[in-house]
């Protein structure tokens, strides 16, 4: 008597989770949010804090970041005139859960086993 498989359900992706990681694994992404967390900061503080980071490639990250309505821009008039960037309220929203990554990757990720991925270039 030949036993019946159970037909398989198929997988499927989920496209919302799909949209995060491809904006938020995008380099730089998630760690200017995580850096903007701890409360609002220049361009120049940004800079020193995100280690590697161009300014080229900070200014581009900071455009794509406030366009997708995750962090607020604010300019100073003065002279001289000054940029300061926080998390919006969306952004705010991700917080729990970069909390929850950065936990994660202490407790998985040791350096050894990532060896290599920060000279990764995107």
């Amino acid at each position: 008597m030949a036993v019946e498989e159970a037909p398989h359900a198929e997988r499927e992706c989920n496209a919302a989770l799909v949209r995060a990681f491809g904006f938020l694994g995008k380099r730089w992404n998630g760690v200017l949010l995580g850096s903007l967390a701890s409360g609002p900061a220049g361009f120049g503080e940004l800079r020193r804090v995100v280690a590697g980071i161009s300014d080229s490639m900070l200014s581009d990250r900071l455009g794509e970041l406030a366009a997708a309505g995750l962090i607020e821009r604010e300019v100073e008039p003065g002279p001289p005139v000054a940029v300061t960037y926080r998390l919006s309220e969306s952004g705010q929203a991700l917080v729990p859960a970069l909390n929850a990554l950065t936990k994660w990757a202490e407790e998985n990720l040791t350096a050894d086993r990532c060896a290599g991925s920060e000279h990764r270039a995107d």
